[in-house]
């Protein structure tokens, strides 16, 4: 009888979601996983090295080339280590602002995952679905800060710019057909905030549909449920934070055990899971989606009610008012002079975490009281989950190791910085 021999073998480099960059060296009994090993350092980039070279403000734009799929998530945790070690006051509009955003941006790093997700195991309906209205929130990040995706809208101190009064709407020249012109503009005739509060009055329904194909569909379950188990004790032990602990039973929300920008004054609940495999991941991100939503809709009450500053007063950080600088000598200078050396903090450390929606995403500055920090490490949320893949394939078949990818909502730009 021929003796059986283990095969080792390249699994990529692959993934949609990560444009190529991950290599994971499986060895196969048959089609029976024995171990998976994840190469990384594919897409690194030495973000952290480059940010300990430029102005603190400067590095904002970095930030957003992190989790490229979440991105003001990751600017607010940057902007909150800056916050806490130069001891800046932000003001409550500028928090609902940011609140408002992160949630958006939840909403938005939860369809690509979904519809990817879907995509991976086969189901390509799923995935159109989840880009109709990723398209909408996508058209909220251009409205506030001019870019569909690397945004650079959060500031030391609060945010770039206001909500804008008037929503952009499509042209003669972009959709030629007036019928459909007029049925992709019948939401933008208002305010940013009109269009927000369309998209929530209407998303529930969506994430029905989202439902509908996924949720107790044979083989979507067949494919997820108990693939890639991991227990609560587990995944405390391995580190994991976010959708991917709370599916296995763990109740841990920065929003809610330790609570930052205005999440202590708003109503949400955190969805748990219980086995903690790809379908209870799946289930959390659907419930957060409903969630974020109804969270969004508490801060556009909120907005439309308190008009105020949307910057810190604090002169040494925020640049002054072009107005200002047309009449005033000393205002251009400073000016000039932010924008060339930038700003000064005091030597210290800090260390801003935010709940990203992959889980928790931090940012660990040191400074040595110099206009560029002395040290940046960056804490990704997704580093301790991709580490964990040897573990949670271990024993599963050679296509469920695509389906435990999947459920972990990796992307490398923030793994391999």
């Amino acid at each position: 009888m021929a003796e059986m021999k283990n095969y080792t073998f390249n699994f990529g480099p692959q993934h949609p979601a990560a444009h190529g960059v991950l290599r994971l060296i499986l060895e196969v009994e048959g089609e029976v996983v024995k171990s998976a090993d994840p190469h990384i350092g594919l897409l690194h980039r030495a973000t952290e090295k480059l940010a300990e070279t430029k102005p603190y403000l400067n590095n904002v734009g970095y930030m957003d080339r992190l989790d490229y799929v979440s991105m003001m998530c990751n600017e607010h945790g940057y902007c909150r280590a800056i916050e806490q070690l130069g001891h800046i006051e932000v003001p409550k509009r500028a928090q609902y602002i940011r609140v408002m955003f992160d949630e958006i941006t939840r909403i938005l790093n939860h369809l690509m995952c979904i519809g990817a997700s879907a995509l991976d195991l086969g189901a390509m309906s799923v995935f159109l679905y989840c880009f109709r209205e990723r398209e909408d929130l996508i058209d909220c990040y251009e409205a506030v800060s001019g870019s569909r995706m690397h945004a650079k809208y959060y500031r030391p101190g609060g945010v770039a710019r206001d909500l804008p009064e008037v929503m952009p709407i499509y042209r003669k020249e972009e959709m030629p057909s007036d019928r459909r012109r007029t049925r992709f503009n019948h939401n933008r005739q208002g305010s940013l905030l009109d269009f927000i509060q369309d998209f929530t009055e209407r998303f529930p329904a969506c994430v029905d549909e989202y439902e509908t194909l996924l949720t107790d569909n044979r083989i979507w379950r067949q494919r997820t449920v108990n693939v890639g188990v991991v227990d609560a004790q587990r995944a405390l032990d391995l580190g994991f934070t976010g959708p991917t602990l709370r599916a296995s039973g763990v109740s841990w929300d920065l929003r809610k055990t330790q609570p930052y920008a205005v999440y202590d004054e708003l109503d949400f609940e955190v969805p748990i899971g219980r086995v903690g495999d790809c379908y209870d991941r799946y289930l959390v991100r659907i419930e957060e989606m409903r969630q974020s939503n109804r969270i969004i809709q508490q801060c556009v009450d909120w907005l439309r009610q308190n008009p105020g500053p949307i910057l810190s007063d604090d002169g040494k950080i925020i640049k002054p008012k072009r107005a200002d600088m047309k009449l005033d000598m000393e205002a251009m200078i400073h000016h000039f002079k932010l924008y060339t050396e930038g700003f000064c903090l005091p030597e210290g450390e800090a260390y801003g975490a935010v709940e990203h929606p992959k889980g928790e995403f931090g940012v660990y500055l040191v400074s040595d009281g110099a206009n560029k920090p002395y040290r940046v490490k960056v804490r990704a949320a997704g580093f301790p989950h991709l580490a964990a893949m040897g573990e949670m394939c271990e024993g599963h078949m050679l296509s469920d190791v695509v389906a435990i990818l999947s459920s972990i909502d990796i992307v490398f730009g923030e793994i391999d910085r």
